[in-house]
């Protein structure tokens, strides 16, 4: 018995000074997590951040950047400028071109109003009277003996040299203005790609750190699940109004590239003077320049399948500045930027180029790679 207390004793003993040494002992990190040395001269204040930078954790990574507010929308989603009544958007029962906001779009409608139309109201009148002086003046009751005259030397001169010099007085102007329309964007332009889809467009800006966006036409609000966005009349008007629109900046030339993913479109804004096909396999250009601000609205224009008339295009113009605000807030970047990505080439970098030929050639003689499949994408 004596022997049982002593080992009891002797027992408790040592789990008490067990436990004193764990307390004394420092805590065990967490586990998968490394300390951070202390940098040297570091004080208890937080370090001071300029506005605008991002924070720097002890480890040296910086923290992501605070994103950017869109300019041009409210926090839910929707636009902030709204379209304005008979500015780039259709007008009921209009029949007249809509005002114009580039300056080809000025030269076309004053060759439209100042020279087609007077043109063809002169030659309809003129057929009209025609039509009526014969049907009066040669009637069986006026003209019981009809004329044996077949041959008139000054009327058959009048009637071919008159629309001859028509037709010169129209040729002239339009030359300038086909030239006008297909002329090279400059090296400024800010360049849009549009991609036609079945049904809906897709956008790249490919001088802008490979921003790119998708626009599809906003549905009525009876015709989406509660909790959706629908069209408002902010959006624009039933059928043209888009849920993401183009934004381009003001008296800035642009360079306009179509083409298609599936079969042939066309990228078409009235109020811009522009109808271009958007065809698969092919790049089509074109440049223009607008000159105001605000929203405008156009159509595929290109009979493309089932829901053809279910592809809106909506572009809202806004200064250089709104539009570098824009592109920075989706996040893309400015060509002047120091960190902007430079233009893709193709070339294949897997190979090293024999010397003296240029890496950036395409052989167009090689020969290429041929196939049975169909070009509807089915084999027979």
């Amino acid at each position: 018995m004596r022997m049982l207390g002593l080992k009891t004793i002797l027992l408790a003993a040592g789990l008490s000074l067990a436990t004193a040494a764990t307390a004394a002992a420092p805590a065990a990190p967490p586990p998968f997590a490394q300390a951070v040395p202390e940098a040297p001269g570091a004080t208890d204040t937080a370090p001071t951040i300029a506005a605008g930078a991002p924070a720097t954790p002890a480890g040296g990574t910086p923290a992501p950047a605070t994103p950017v507010a869109d300019p041009l929308s409210n926090a839910d989603g929707t636009p902030i400028v709204a379209p304005v009544e008979g500015v780039g958007l259709p007008v009921a029962k209009g029949f007249h071109i809509q005002d114009q906001v580039s300056p080809t779009g000025r030269q076309a409608r004053v060759f439209h109003d100042a020279i087609l139309m007077p043109i063809i109201t002169i030659i309809s009148l003129f057929v009209l009277g025609l039509l009526i002086w014969v049907a009066i003046r040669y009637r069986r009751a006026a003209n019981p003996v009809p004329s044996k005259t077949s041959h008139n030397t000054v009327l058959e001169v009048v009637w071919t040299l008159v629309p001859v010099l028509i037709l010169a007085g129209i040729a002239l102007p339009s030359f300038s203005l086909l030239a006008n329309q297909y002329k090279p964007a400059p090296d400024n332009a800010v360049t849009l790609k549009a991609i036609g889809n079945q049904w809906f467009w897709s956008y790249e800006y490919p001088d802008h750190g490979g921003l790119s966006l998708v626009s599809n036409m906003l549905r009525e609000q009876d015709e989406v699940e509660p909790g959706q966005r629908f069209r408002t009349d902010a959006d624009g008007p039933r059928l043209m109004a888009t849920d993401n629109r183009v934004v381009l900046p003001i008296n800035t030339p642009i360079r306009l590239l179509t083409t298609a993913n599936d079969v042939i479109h066309a990228w078409a804004i009235p109020a811009f003077w522009i109808k271009l096909d958007a065809i698969p396999g092919r790049i089509n250009e074109t440049s223009f320049t607008i000159e105001k601000p605000g929203l405008y609205y156009g159509q595929c224009s290109e009979l493309c399948g089932a829901r053809h008339a279910y592809m809106p295009i909506t572009v809202q113009a806004v200064t250089p500045e709104e539009f570098e605000a824009w592109v920075r807030a989706k996040g893309g970047t400015m060509p002047g930027d120091a960190d902007a990505a430079p233009p893709a080439q193709m070339i294949d970098d897997t190979t090293t180029p024999a010397e003296g030929v240029n890496p950036n050639t395409i052989d167009a003689t090689a020969v290429g790679v041929t196939t049975n499949q169909s070009a509807t994408g089915t084999v027979n």
